[in-house]
């Protein structure tokens, strides 16, 4: 019997590693308003340097783990609405080494939810609303996405529109980042 999941698709370490800097990237976005809104508050920090560690060439540990779900319980202890965005964003951020090589849209979320909820954060700050803030963050997100980052994108599904805040800016994100060079 084959236990091969035809989803399953080619996902080396180089590419693990360029999709950890964009998204590290964008971490620092959201670690800046986190960190404005919660100085005392040092997880979603850690997370973010457990990150760049292993963007610099360390191994997936289980401390870069722990400093994810950390960061993620931050945010779901937040009483402030837009650091709980702003640590979701940099958790999930942190979590893109971990992303499986399977093709199917709930990975992609991974790749896709770091800008979705600093967006969400970014737009809690506004009076202007989401959608400006929507097309400044998917615009950053799209020029600062290598053509590796675009390319691994593309070996999972594209996004179906859904419902909610957060599928809507999935999908805007990931017809931006099939779409651009």
């Amino acid at each position: 019997m084959n236990d091969h999941d035809p989803r399953e698709f080619a996902l080396g370490d180089d590419e693990r590693r360029e999709l950890g800097r964009w998204a590290a990237e964008g971490a620092a976005r959201a670690l800046a308003l986190f960190e404005s809104r919660a100085p005392d508050e040092a997880r979603p920090r850690k997370a973010f340097e457990e990150l760049r560690a292993y963007n610099a060439g360390g191994p997936r540990t289980a401390r870069l783990r722990s400093a994810i779900w950390a960061a993620l319980s931050c945010a779901k202890e937040s009483d402030d609405p837009v650091a709980e965005a702003a640590a979701r964003s940099i958790g999930v951020a942190a979590g893109t080494p971990f992303v499986h090589a399977l093709a199917t849209p709930h990975q992609s979320k991974h790749l896709l939810a770091p800008t979705a909820y600093r967006i969400r954060a970014r737009s809690l700050l506004t009076t202007g609303g989401t959608d400006a803030v929507a097309d400044e963050e998917i615009h950053w997100a799209t020029a600062h996405a290598s053509p590796t980052v675009r390319e691994v994108l593309r070996r999972f599904p594209a996004r179906a529109e859904g419902r909610g805040w957060m599928s809507a800016l999935m999908y805007r994100l990931d017809v931006e980042l099939r779409r651009t060079a």
